[in-house]
C-alpha cells in the first residue's frame, strides 16, 4: 500500500497544556516534540484542527504559534466537512490530542501535583 493510497483523516489538536506549557493568557514554551510529531502527522495525510478554548486576540496567539512554527492547519475550531451530515457544533475528527483526554500521557515535574502538558515522546 502507498501512503496515496490512504484516506485523509481529521486530527483535532488542542494548544494550551498540549502544543505549549500552560501559561495562559501568555503562550507557553513549545513542548518538545509537538513540532516535529505535529508534522509528521500532516506528511501522513492527516488534516490538523486548532480545537482550543481560545478565542478573540488569545486565538490569534495559536494561529502565530503555528505559522511561526510553519505548521499547515486544516481548519480552527470546526471540520467543514461535517456540515453535510450534522449541525453538531462539536468538532469532529479522527483523533484528539489534548492535555485533558484520558489516558493521554503527561509531563508532571517531580514534586508536583499539576501535570504541566502533554509528553509528546
Amino acid at each position: 500500500m502507498s501512503i496515496d493510497s490512504i484516506p485523509r483523516y481529521f486530527v483535532a489538536v488542542d494548544f494550551d497544556g498540549t502544543v505549549v506549557q500552560d501559561a495562559f493568557p501568555e503562550v507557553g514554551k513549545t513542548v518538545e516534540g509537538a513540532v516535529s510529531t505535529l508534522k509528521w502527522l500532516i506528511e501522513q495525510k492527516a488534516d490538523i484542527i486548532i480545537n482550543t478554548m481560545r478565542s478573540g486576540k488569545y486565538l490569534e496567539q495559536v494561529i502565530d504559534w503555528y505559522k511561526q512554527n510553519d505548521i499547515k492547519y486544516y481548519s480552527i475550531l470546526r471540520n467543514p466537512t461535517q456540515h453535510s451530515w450534522t449541525t453538531s457544533p462539536k468538532v469532529y475528527a479522527n483523533v484528539y490530542i489534548d492535555d485533558l483526554a484520558l489516558g493521554a500521557p503527561l509531563y508532571i515535574p517531580e514534586g508536583s501535583i499539576k501535570p504541566l502538558y502533554r509528553d509528546w515522546e
